[in-house]
Parts: C-alpha cells; structure tokens; sequence
C-alpha cells in the first residue's frame, strides 16, 4: 500500500503574497515617517533659530539660520548616563541660545564668558576670570572696544556670556547673568544664510505657512551658500 505524500491529484497549494506598493503610498509612507522624525527633533533634540542682529559677528552673521542643540546639556542621573549619551556641562566658550532674563518670550544667543562662582572684570577691552586675562580668539580685534567693566562675582547656577562683537552687544555687562534654567541648548551648525536679513518685526511674526513658504523665497533670492552647513565654534 502507497504512503500519502503532498496534496492530492489536481490540487495546488496555495501561495498569498503581498502586491506592489503603489508609487503614490510609497511616497506617502516616506513623507510621513520623515515628518515624524523631523517632529521629534524639533521638539526635543534641535532648535532651528534666526540671526537678526550683529552682536554675534563674526561668528554668526544676521540673516544665518542656525541649529541649536536643546539635548547637549540635559540634565542626567547616573553617572553612567553621561558615558553613553553625548551631554556634559556648560564649558567657557559655548555659544548657547537662552531666554532672555527680562524677557523670557525672547531668545538670545551670546557666548559663555564666566563661569559660576567665577570673578569677572574687563580692562581696557581684555576679559579677566579671577585675575587672568582670558584668551578669545573669535573675538574680532576691531570689536574689542577698550572700555573696562567693574568686577563681578558670578553667582552659583548662573552664567556670564557676552557677544563676541563686543562694541555692539547688549548682554551680561547690562542686564547681568543668565540662569542655568533659562539656556536651551548649543549653537553648533549654520544651517542657511540670506545676505538680505528680515526686519526684526517680520522675524517675530506669526508663523504661517505663507510666512514659511516667504521665507524660503526670500533665502533662494539673498542666499549665502558659501555659509550653508557651516559649523560654529
């Protein structure tokens, strides 16, 4: 007597597989995914910020379009956590975008000078931390006015930044030190340029789609491509 084996005479099995993807769903798919990701970063990882004023020359320029990372300096628990993500403390010499301490709707974007508990004083131009003249290599000798600034004691859990234009940048020197509370993170890339900056009353409009879509127009007119993706130290 024969063994079974397969399926019987005149039977095929059957076999299910999924259609092509439409081109249509595959963009679709694609669009979505990358705007949930760009979602992410925005709200959590990077800030994309605007320059309108030449306090930050010539590091930054008015009219740059920079990124500001809101996750370098997050706060952790372990110790271990600081070896395996890339955070770690504010250091002299960042260029860090925070709310302005009168005005925390505003954001400003000025360099870390004093640390906290640090002493700070100015003479004749030259930044002094605790009685030694501090080394400021993108500080423009041509923006280094020769005025002194009385000394100071910078407060724990705060900081004293200024503008590396220092004859045309309103910072620590007017309205005192920042809160650690009120920086959001680091400015590390220059992202886009335009050599025909907005108004400062049309950079703090509304935002809108058609003020978007303006936006792009106006940075494909006046754009600087020679600063585009350019890191900022």
């Amino acid at each position: 007597m024969g063994s079974r084996s397969g399926a019987a005479p005149g039977r095929r099995r059957a076999h299910w597989t999924a259609g092509p993807k439409s081109t249509l769903r595959e963009y679709a798919e694609t669009i979505l995914i990358c705007s949930l990701v760009f979602v992410f970063l925005r709200a959590f990882v990077f800030q994309q910020s605007e320059i309108p004023s030449g306090s930050m020359e010539d590091t930054v320029l008015p009219g740059d379009y920079i990124l500001v990372n809101r996750f370098v300096f997050a706060p952790t628990a372990w110790p271990w956590e600081r070896g395996i993500l890339p955070v770690r403390d504010l250091e002299r010499g960042d260029l860090v975008v925070f709310m302005h301490p009168d005005e925390p709707e505003r954001d400003f974007i000025k360099r870390v000078i004093g640390l906290p508990g640090e002493s700070l004083e100015v003479r004749q131009g030259y930044v002094h931390i605790d009685g030694r003249a501090l080394d400021e290599p993108y500080v423009n000798p041509l923006y280094r006015t020769r005025h002194s600034f009385p000394l100071v004691h910078v407060p724990p859990g705060e900081y004293f930044v200024m503008g590396d234009h220092r004859n045309n940048s309103a910072d620590s020197r007017e309205w005192g030190t920042v809160p650690r509370d009120l920086i959001k993170g680091r400015a590390f890339l220059v992202l886009l340029s335009t050599s025909a900056p907005p108004t400062p009353g049309e950079a703090a409009g509304r935002v809108t789609i058609g003020s978007t879509l303006r936006k792009f127009w106006h940075i494909a007119l006046h754009g600087r491509w020679g600063r585009a993706l350019r890191l900022i130290r």
